[in-house]
């Protein structure tokens, strides 16, 4: 075995060796600082939201298209998958370091040396041409630095990953929020005009009766208040509606003319009969809580890569080639030409910075620990706040919906007696409004509870 196998050998013995000595502490993923039960919720039976596409769970074609576009076209979303490239090109790089890297080099390098510098007093002239292949400080990665760096940009990628889909998972809930929105605003005014039609009728009712002398004026001004302050809400109602396009416009990108027609918001078709499971096994597949993790599992690397520093890097120089004076004789017998260099170097004085920059990777480390725990609480509460709400929205809709079939039985009875002149105006004025304020909170309690459903799918962690 020649001197050359043997180096070859000892290199390679060198390098299965490599982590062997990693500086990396051990992750352990933080215990979860929540209960393991939902607040008084009973976990019940429903679709499993871990493999339940939006696709499957929104019905309306128009919410689909909706959707769909959003995907598409939202420049935030187009952001966030930008970043995954970004954090994929950084992982690459930092995992090239790892590998050496081999380069081929040609070389034609003249030399001339004046006379009274050579031993013959004439000037010299002198040619060489090379060509090798070769490895340019390598480093050898016993203390595990660069696996440590390696693993951190891999977290790091991982992270990006999952916040874009916890982005994406925040858009379609928007969009589907808004959505619903435009649904309760387009139900109201439909309301709100229709009151305002039998109003208007009432009020040239009183007129008529008024210039033959069965009304008085309080009952006409009445009368006008009351479909002013109905052309006043109409008013509100067309700004909010305008503004919600708007926000639709700002998610989706832009609106085509040809969307399919949208389903009223009482035939929407969610129902919350999903299924809820312990918050450990909620809480831990939400893309929001991996990112956090994989960003304390960043952290933790970016220890081990710090501790490495204080001990030698050893680094590796080396090239294999033919080398000649002459063209012609630049592959012939006898011209190989290599090169070995390894090389250590032990940090003795940096002034502290070592230690410093263990310092920071370590209290960053305990900033991630923080912040992951912070997410799983914020996520545990979003949650049981919802279940909550699930409950109480439901219960108080239908007692809303009781409210609104009493309030139409006691209008009808008041117009009967208003028509036979028992009850005056001003108590069928008073019967009028509360029927409307009946109807336009029903219709906003089932937008809420609507909307509560579309949030419980997104922090359930959906697909």
């Amino acid at each position: 075995m020649n001197e050359a196998s043997r180096r070859a050998i000892w290199c390679a013995l060198m390098v299965m060796a490599l982590g062997a000595c990693s500086q990396k502490p051990d992750y352990v993923r933080p215990a979860a600082p929540v209960p393991s039960q939902w607040a008084g919720q009973v976990l019940d039976g429903g679709r499993d939201v871990r493999h339940l596409g939006w696709e499957a769970f929104f019905l309306d074609p128009r919410l689909k298209a909706l959707i769909a576009l959003a995907l598409e076209n939202n420049r935030d979303l187009k952001v966030a998958t930008a970043r995954i490239a970004e954090a994929r090109a950084l992982h690459g790089i930092q995992a090239a370091e790892s590998l050496p890297g081999v380069n081929l080099g040609a070389g034609d390098t003249v030399t001339r040396v004046p006379g009274d510098l050579s031993n013959t007093g004439k000037p010299v002239l002198s040619r060489r041409y090379d060509v090798n292949l070769g490895v340019t400080a390598f480093e050898l990665d016993f203390w595990g630095r660069v696996a440590s760096l390696r693993d951190a940009a891999l977290a790091s990628f991982l992270a990006t990953e999952q916040a874009q889909h916890a982005f994406r998972l925040a858009l379609i809930a928007d969009v589907v929020d808004v959505h619903l929105a435009q649904r309760e605003l387009v139900q109201r005014l439909a309301l709100a005009r229709d009151t305002l039609r039998s109003r208007e009728e009432s009020r040239a009712l009183i007129l008529k009766r008024k210039e033959v002398g069965l009304a008085g004026e309080l009952d006409y001004l009445s009368a006008d208040g009351a479909c002013q302050a109905v052309r006043s809400e109409i008013a509100a109602l067309e700004r909010q509606r305008e503004a919600a396009d708007n926000s639709m416009r700002l998610l989706v990108g832009a609106l085509p003319e040809n969307l399919p027609e949208a389903w009223a918001l009482g035939e929407q078709g969610l129902n919350a009969d999903l299924a809820v499971e312990l918050p450990a096994d909620v809480l831990l597949r939400r893309p929001d809580v991996q990112a956090a993790e994989q960003g304390l599992i960043a952290a933790n690397a970016n220890i081990g890569a710090a501790r490495a520093a204080f001990f030698p890097r050893i680094a590796l120089t080396s090239s294999f080639g033919t080398a000649s004076n002459a063209l012609s004789r630049l592959f012939s017998a006898g011209s190989e030409a290599w090169l070995f260099q390894p090389s250590l170097s032990l940090p003795l004085f940096d002034a502290g910075r070592n230690q410093a920059n263990l310092d920071l990777a370590e209290a960053r480390k305990l900033i991630a620990v923080a912040q992951y725990e912070k997410t799983i609480q914020q996520a545990f509460r979003e949650v049981a706040d919802l279940l909550t709400a699930r409950t109480r929205l439901r219960q108080q809709l239908d007692a809303q919906e009781a409210t609104d079939r009493i309030q139409s039985q006691r209008l009808m009875i008041v117009e009967a007696r208003y028509k036979e002149g028992i009850a005056s105006y001003l108590e069928l004025l008073d019967a009028q409004r509360d029927f409307l304020a009946a109807q336009q909170g029903t219709v906003q309690l089932r937008r809420q509870w609507l909307s509560t459903t579309n949030q419980l799918f997104k922090t359930l962690g959906a697909g």
